[in-house]
């Protein structure tokens, strides 16, 4: 399309789903325009579909077979009369064919030309584009020979460890670290594998690894006017899997010269590709600041609130008044750098399985308190919903901003705290952990901050020590559930009668067996004694307590327990399926059941021990792959089936020496977690 100045936009077409879909969405709508959302299978009954004024349906859950296909997104902008597309990240923001193709149809795309897309998305053209235009690069072989014998030939050469990189990749897709010859082969092929399945394209680059980087990037936007600015940096250092946990604004310890010099490299950068729209360059920093081009994202980053928080923008208005033909709306001189931002991003996922990805129901999801401006919870989904195995585990992102580092990070870590969040394992406790940690709060932050500090981290992050005032709290909630299920309380205050259905109306003395669903399965046994109307006396490990539960807010789900004179603020939930009770108190999660209720269930699912003759999936997935046959022998540790798990490749091995007896799956079967894959023979 050829632009044309001060054009109207009143409808678009947002190509994207969960919370980036929402978040443009609400400034959309501010602005007076009206938004489309486009939905699979999987997202009919999401949050991005219940705020959109229209939505088109697009296809099956896989984004293979819905959000990624071109045509279908085209023909849904043309059937409502959009006048443009945001693609927002991920999908087909990067995409410079449907860049081209959204022109062809007279379709206004929300980002940078398709030229700026292609050039910037190729790594290996990036690199010869950023060093014509003297921007700092790290050197490494960007060429098109990529048979395994040049490219090893190439990390020999540049010396190891070396990044071998997807070509066309991003988010951690695609990339591996060889720091020897010998495991060079096998990280070239796995990385091969998920940058296919990724992104449709296999070709490698490969360079020199700097040990304990730093990963800054530079939020830059460009008009087309020929004007330009950046809106300073973020530090994106700690990561998992090459992923980014926390991000925040300005980059720690940056000196004001060197932040004055990564911004302007990030504007050459963006001039030598004549960009327009919202873009990030990332940058690998060393100790002593120095600073080298990474990669060049074309769109709107997932970490962008941050920059808006401390820059006070709406960089999606941005966007939209850029498409519109309009003037950048600051000048570099006018834009403000105030206070200090974090935002972390809250997975589905488990860290003390190597943050294994989760799939499943968010049972019970109660986000911070948002008491101002300067705390933003950004999500798509809501409590009931499910976190999908076909797309990216992010529940949502927690932003927070205040005047100096060091109130944000006391703020940010207190809002984690109070985000509450049952029926799937989440990042959030790892994250407290990775706030608390000396060295962070030190800001001596790099990429490899995770792996040099794992020990520390994971122990911060264990399950607490349940000690008698936590078992009183459950035992009140239990009791609450009880007395609720009867509908035995007061109505004419907060606080709330505690007789459950079950007491006899002589109140003698229960016990209760509660069994807590941490690692050594504690249990406690309680004696619980009525004394009145809201109090119980509860007898355990020898000590007695006088115990009441009072309800602070019934529909919010907030209650204060009372353990001898100790008022603890808690909140729960139940489990009707399973029978077990999610408990928030301490800033932890306690899960727990009782031992003889008729409701609870449990499921003891063999993960495929040393002991075990089965191999199962450690997480819902697709088979992509299987090595081995029935008949097969297989040593310990042997890859027998590869998983395709929230984009990315999961490979599964032998738990023991054996002989395969049977193969339980197919390629291409979406399998559950603790699926039996493969079995071998006793």
């Amino acid at each position: 399309m050829l632009f044309r100045n001060q054009m109207t936009l009143s409808k678009i077409l947002i190509a994207n789903r969960g919370e980036i879909a929402c978040r443009i969405i609400r400034t959309a709508n501010r602005l007076g325009i009206k938004c489309v959302s486009v939905f699979s299978d999987a997202d009919k009954d999401s949050l991005h579909v219940k705020m959109a004024d229209e939505a088109i349906y697009i296809g099956k859950p896989p984004a293979q077979q819905s959000y990624l296909i071109k045509e279908k997104i085209i023909q849904s902008a043309k059937k409502t009369n959009c006048q443009a597309i945001h693609p927002g990240y991920g999908f087909l923001s990067e995409s410079y064919e449907f860049s081209q193709l959204c022109s062809k149809n007279d379709l206004v795309f929300i980002g940078p030309p398709w030229q700026a897309i292609r050039d910037m998305g190729i790594k290996s053209t990036s690199k010869h584009i950023m060093s014509a235009a003297k921007v700092p690069i790290i050197e490494g072989y960007h060429g098109e020979d990529q048979s395994e014998e040049r490219l090893l030939q190439e990390a020999e050469q540049i010396g190891y460890p070396v990044m071998i990189k997807a070509v066309r990749g991003g988010g951690g897709k695609g990339m591996r670290i060889a720091f020897s010859r010998e495991e060079f082969i096998y990280q070239l092929q796995s990385a091969k594998t998920e940058a296919l399945k990724a992104f449709n394209n296999d070709e490698m680059l490969v360079e020199k690894f700097v040990e304990k980087p730093r990963h800054v990037e530079v939020q830059i936007f460009g008009d087309h006017h020929s004007n330009y600015v950046y809106l300073y940096e973020r530090d994106c250092s700690i990561q998992r899997r090459h992923q980014k946990v926390i991000e925040e604004t300005p980059a720690p310890g940056l000196t004001n010269e060197t932040r004055r010099k990564i911004g302007e490299a990030a504007v050459k950068a963006a001039r030598a590709v004549n960009y327009v729209g919202a873009g990030t360059v990332e940058f690998i920093m060393d100790p002593k600041q120095n600073f080298y081009f990474m990669e060049m994202n074309t769109r709107l980053q997932v970490e962008h609130p941050i920059t808006e928080m401390v820059t006070n923008t709406d960089l999606v208005e941005w966007q939209i008044r850029v498409a519109r033909g309009e003037h950048l709306p600051l000048k570099q001189e006018d834009i403000p750098l105030n206070g200090h931002a974090f935002e972390a991003r809250i997975y589905a996922e488990d860290p003390n399985n190597n943050f294994m990805p989760g799939a499943g129901k968010l049972k019970y999801l109660q986000p911070p308190l948002v008491t101002d401006k300067n705390i933003r919870v950004e999500t798509g989904v809501e409590e009931g919903d499910e976190v999908s195995v076909h797309y990216d585990p992010l529940i949502a992102k927690l932003v927070v901003w205040a005047d100096d580092r060091k109130s944000a990070l006391q703020k940010f870590r207190y809002a984690l705290a109070n985000y509450k969040i049952s029926g799937l394992t989440t990042n959030i406790p790892f994250i407290i952990s990775l706030c608390d940690h000396k060295e962070f709060v030190a800001e001596n932050v790099h990429t490899d901050f995770i792996p040099m500090h794992r020990d520390e981290l994971f122990k911060t992050a264990k399950e607490p020590i349940i000690g008698n005032e936590i078992i009183c709290c459950a035992l009140s909630t239990i009791l609450n559930y009880e007395a609720e299920l009867s509908k035995n309380y007061s109505n004419n205050n907060l606080v709330g009668s505690m007789i459950p259905n079950f007491w006899t109306n002589n109140f003698a003395e229960k016990q209760f067996n509660l069994i807590f669903n941490n690692e050594s399965k504690t249990n406690a046994k309680v004696n619980v004694k009525y004394v009145n109307e809201n109090n119980f006396e509860l007898n355990l490990n020898g000590q007695t307590h006088l115990v009441s539960l009072n309800i602070l807010d019934r529909q919010a789900r907030l209650y204060q327990c009372d353990v001898d004179g100790h008022r603890i603020k808690l909140s729960y939930s139940r489990d009707q399926e399973t029978g077990m009770f999610s408990l928030f108190a301490n800033d932890r999660l306690f899960e727990f059941k009782l031992e003889d209720r008729k409701y609870q269930k449990e499921q003891n699912l063999s993960l495929g021990d040393a002991d075990s003759n089965d191999s199962v999936a450690p997480m819902p997935g697709v088979i992509d792959k299987i090595n081995v046959k029935a008949g097969d022998e297989v040593k310990k540790g042997d890859p027998l089936v590869v998983m395709i798990a929230m984009k990315m490749e999961y490979v599964i091995r032998s738990n023991r020496d054996g002989v395969v007896k049977s193969i339980n799956c197919s390629v291409g079967q979406n399998v559950k977690k603790s699926h039996k894959l493969v079995s071998l023979a006793e």
